[in-house]
């Protein structure tokens, strides 16, 4: 059984590796960290390199942790490859970073989480900065 932790490089992503982390050690669970970029996406990057997964696992480690980062890409679709992954995985949970954002942000943005949320096959975590 793993806790799955969806991480980006923000402030709220930081949140959902240390509640992730501890959820794990909380459960004697590994982690798999998800860093997914999506494909054809601009804007803020969201990808990490070397240094930054060195930096996850070493986390994980002195949290005593196991934990694997994966960088799966997706389309538009990132709560199908969190739940795809969670039942790969057998994934107990998932843990997410959350932010602020307007009513209008989300109305035309949409919102990721709210779908993580909904769609989720097992339950969901959400961690704020």
């Amino acid at each position: 059984m793993t806790i799955l932790i969806g991480y980006l490089p923000a402030p709220e992503g930081e949140a959902a590796l240390r509640a992730g982390f501890a959820e794990a050690k909380l459960r004697s669970s590994a982690a798999v960290v998800i860093n997914s970029q999506r494909r054809g996406a601009s804007g803020t990057p969201t990808e990490i390199g070397e240094d930054e997964i060195k930096r996850i696992v070493d986390l994980g480690k002195e949290s005593d942790v196991d934990v694997e980062v994966l960088q799966p890409d997706h389309e538009d679709d990132l709560p199908g490859t969190l739940n795809d992954l969670a039942e790969e995985y057998e994934a107990q949970l998932i843990v997410i970073g959350l932010r602020k954002r307007s009513a209008i942000g989300k109305f035309i943005l949409g919102s990721q989480a709210q779908r993580i949320l909904l769609e989720a096959e097992v339950p969901v975590l959400t961690a704020k900065a």
